[in-house]
């Protein structure tokens, strides 16, 4: 189980890291601006979560494979990804949401493993799986997918949501993770099917 989740965290890790380079080359950076989106996409908010739960050395430091793939990844997608357009469209947004179920999942039980708080740890959760594509898109100037009408953010809640009442309840941790990663990749998967969005509050002028 711990094998296949590891696999499976470096796997969203080189999604996410396809999607900073995706904006990069719209905004037409260079080799090493690519990298530096393409990373922070992908370790960004894992690298909060850690620094704020006081989890150092953070876990690509301890781990450097995290590195090798996005470096990887990065190299990979500017010498093939040329015409991104021609992917079928659900592919990456699909891909994306199992690798923010399992940030999600991952951010709630290492958030756990130093403090007691189950809101701090939905919180952690959150950051893990949204932390990487909020300083992506500030570094690109754009709003952050997370404050827009995305329901992003909010499968992320649902899912630490999950993850904690199941552990409060008494489940196991391999079920409060599963459980985690089934809500949210449910509710992400739903909401690219039939473009769910939320209300948004706008001020009249």
């Amino acid at each position: 189980m711990d094998s296949m989740l590891y696999f499976v965290d470096l796997f969203g890790t080189a999604i996410f890291a396809i999607s900073g380079v995706l904006l990069a080359g719209r905004l037409r950076m260079d080799p090493f601006g690519v990298t530096v989106l393409g990373a922070v996409t992908a370790i960004g908010g894992g690298t909060i979560r850690d620094l704020t739960l006081g989890a150092t050395p953070v876990f690509w430091i301890t781990d450097t494979t995290y590195l090798w793939v996005i470096i990887i990844t990065c190299i990979i997608t500017m010498l093939l990804v040329r015409h991104p357009r021609r992917l079928p469209w659900w592919v990456l947004p699909v891909c994306d949401a199992i690798g923010l179920a399992v940030f999600v999942g991952i951010g709630v039980e290492k958030a756990l493993t130093f403090q007691d708080s189950y809101l701090v740890a939905v919180i952690m959760g959150v950051i893990t799986g949204c932390g990487g594509g909020i300083i992506r898109d500030i570094l690109a100037r754009e709003v952050p997918m997370v404050l827009r009408r995305e329901v992003y953010a909010t499968a992320c809640i649902i899912g630490g949501v999950f993850h904690t009442c199941a552990l409060s309840l008494g489940a196991s941790q391999e079920s409060a993770f599963l459980s985690s990663i089934i809500a949210t990749l449910v509710i992400r998967l739903g909401a690219i099917r039939w473009q769910l969005s939320l209300p948004t509050f706008a001020l009249e002028r």
